[in-house]
């Protein structure tokens, strides 16, 4: 029996991103791949000092069933960070150990460590399993305080060093961290056919002509003031909706709601497909900085699967798709642009009739890549 242990950036909810996808289609083509996925510890006394409540984590459990995988095989971990680091030099290793615990009680005695989290550089030097690094975001990039950053690029060197394989989702981290060693570039992707099947309109879409951008409302990618600059654009004529998880601050939220701009928070996966759909204008207003430039966003492949108009700034993906669909702007332009593109006259499903590669492609590359990992 195979057995992973996944260090996650996200806990697994009902906003899937790429380790979920990918995991589901593992497990239904594995039938004796198991599974422990660990997502991001609470922080009680950071919560604390943000006003929310705080929570311990929610220890080791059995997971969501997933269509066509046998109960058992999929396991969630969530650990407790007690102490920040400044107080707590060894709160790393701490949760590195709760891990190893929770995977033992498993019976995960030798598996395979798969870290999309840099701090599961703590696992690995605990354990020495074998080791791949997924690298969907360049973390080493972010605007971070210098005492984090400083982590991330420790972390990662361990990783990159020690790691028998090291995937990377875009061109840009190819380049970056294929310098020293090799690597494996898969791309992100999308359920085609989930994307394509007709879906009413959500009720909570306001009424008449929208601007949707589905992703996460964070500052390491979303362009506020630009948010801000468009939605006024649109004046009468539409509004900018942003739907997805948003870890904005209250300032920030105040200024967006009394520009006009509609936050509609997380959707389940099931119920995105609907937003894209009946978007006038899907719209990309992110920063274009060194971070970005790391990404290889999983919406590029999501509105071409709706084939509905795009406007996007300069960022890496949409800048280079070259797909006639979309509209790559200037910070300046792109207010107007938007507008220009209000309202549509191409109701979906016109146009959503492309090529656009799927998960189970990507599912294909990346159990490869875990083959090379296996036990002769």
């Amino acid at each position: 029996m195979t057995d992973l242990v996944v260090i996650s950036l996200e806990p697994w909810d009902e906003v899937w991103r790429r380790n979920q996808h990918l995991l589901a289609g593992l497990l239904r083509t594995d039938p004796a791949l198991r599974v422990l996925f660990v997502e991001p510890a609470t922080d009680p006394l950071h919560a604390l000092t943000r006003r929310a409540r705080p929570t311990p984590g929610r220890g080791l459990r059995r997971g969501p069933r997933l269509a066509g995988v046998e109960d058992e095989r999929l396991w969630l971990f969530q650990g407790t960070k007690l102490l920040p680091r400044r107080l707590d030099a060894r709160s790393d290793e701490r949760l590195a150990a709760s891990v190893v615990r929770a995977a033992t009680s498993l019976g995960f005695d030798d598996p395979v460590l798969w870290v999309n989290d840099p701090i599961g550089a703590s696992v690995l030097r605990l354990t020495g399993w074998r080791a791949l690094y997924d690298i969907t975001d360049d973390w080493t990039l972010a605007d971070r305080a210098e005492a984090e950053t400083q982590r991330l690029v420790r972390d990662e060197a361990t990783l990159l060093e020690e790691c028998a394989e090291v995937v990377v989702c875009s061109e840009e981290l190819r380049r970056t961290k294929g310098a020293h060693r090799p690597v494996t570039l898969i791309h992100n992707a999308v359920d085609v056919e989930a994307y394509r099947r007709p879906r009413p309109r959500p009720a909570d879409l306001p009424e008449g002509a929208v601007a949707v951008y589905v992703g996460t409302v964070h500052r390491d990618r979303i362009d506020v003031p630009l948010c801000i600059d468009t939605a006024t654009a649109l004046g009468e004529a539409g509004r900018l909706v942003l739907v997805g998880p948003a870890p904005l601050d209250p300032g920030d939220r105040a200024r967006l709601g009394e520009a006009g701009v509609v936050l509609l928070g997380p959707r389940p996966r099931d119920s995105v497909p609907a937003y894209l759909q009946h978007a006038d204008v899907l719209v990309v207003p992110h920063l274009v900085t060194p971070f970005t430039d790391s990404l290889d966003p999983i919406k590029l492949y999501e509105y071409a699967a709706v084939g509905r108009p795009v406007v996007s700034t300069a960022v890496a993906g949409f800048r280079d798709s070259g797909d006639p669909f979309v509209v790559v702007a200037a910070r300046e332009e792109f207010p107007a642009a938007v507008r220009a593109k209000i309202p549509s006259t191409t109701p979906f499903p016109e146009g959503a009739d492309r090529p656009v590669p799927t998960w189970a492609d990507r599912v294909e590359q990346m159990a490869e890549v875990l083959g090379r990992l296996s036990r002769p």
